[in-house]
């Protein structure tokens, strides 16, 4: 039994072996009992993942995905564990799903070869649950890849780059061309691991930090005193040398701050 790549889901298979190992590999197993892999197919990942440590949860979509999953892929590999003690498939919608209800806030590894359409809200639903997501590994975009990892003082660096680091330590670990997927997409992607902050909370309140970085980034060209003048800065603050500055200038840390400034105005 073979699965078929379908164009709404934006699936594109992975057929080269050592590129599914080395992403697997990716995954350090510390701190956690639990990998779920978001989107596995036809279980090229998979494989890699039930010969590690960690019990293996995947979650698809797809129901022709699943099938295969449940009776094939056990029978095809003989070997590995399948066992419910150590393998369970999940069909279902992960940006629908209450993962702390399926898990029972238990912390979790999150692995995979992400639709490019729905990579992003992958990671921002991470974000929102990283109580209880230590690592999170995955395949993206190259460009996304590259945005998520990216420092300030680069044209790269967004949104992305700023909420995702502001609780994950980022790593771009490897560039995997479109020629070992099935169908090819029509460009790179970029493998990137994120290990969660020892001190994953915000001395600030997270909605107002979220907003700052939306509007900072949404008119990236102007300065931050044009592009957040709807809080309705002081003429003081708007006075501080940070105002005087573009998004892309500012660190993680500095956006903090800004974001106390702001609050500290009164809003």
């Amino acid at each position: 039994m073979s699965v078929r790549a379908k164009k709404h889901l934006g699936q594109h298979f992975l057929t080269d072996e050592s590129v599914a190992k080395r992403i697997a590999d990716a995954l350090t197993e510390n701190g956690y009992d639990h990998v779920l892999e978001i989107g596995p197919g036809m279980g090229v990942l998979t494989k890699y993942l039930l010969e590690k440590k960690p019990k293996v949860t995947v979650m698809e979509l797809d129901y022709d995905s699943v099938a295969y999953l449940k009776e094939s892929f056990p029978l095809e590999h003989i070997k590995l564990d399948t066992s419910k003690e150590k393998f369970s498939i999940i069909e279902g919608d992960f940006l629908k799903q209450d993962i702390n209800k399926i898990f029972n806030n238990e912390q979790l590894a999150i692995i995979g070869n992400f639709p490019y359409n729905i990579s992003s809200q992958i990671l921002f639903r991470a974000i929102e649950n990283r109580e209880f997501i230590p690592e999170f590994s995955g395949m993206f975009q190259k460009e996304v890849a590259k945005r998520i990892a990216e420092k300030e003082g680069s044209k790269v660096y967004g949104i992305l780059s700023v909420l995702t680091q502001a609780f994950f330590d980022v790593e771009y670990l490897f560039t995997v061309p479109p020629t070992v997927f099935n169908p090819p997409p029509k460009v790179d992607s970029g493998v990137i691991r994120l290990i969660r902050k020892e001190n994953y909370t915000l001395p600030v309140d997270e909605k107002l930090f979220f907003r700052v970085v939306k509007m900072s980034f949404n008119q990236r060209r102007k300065m931050l005193r044009g592009s957040l003048k709807s809080f309705n800065l002081s003429d003081s603050l708007k006075e501080d040398p940070i105002f005087a500055m573009r998004p892309e200038q500012l660190s993680v840390q500095e956006f903090i701050n800004l974001t106390a400034k702001i609050a500290a105005n009164g809003i």
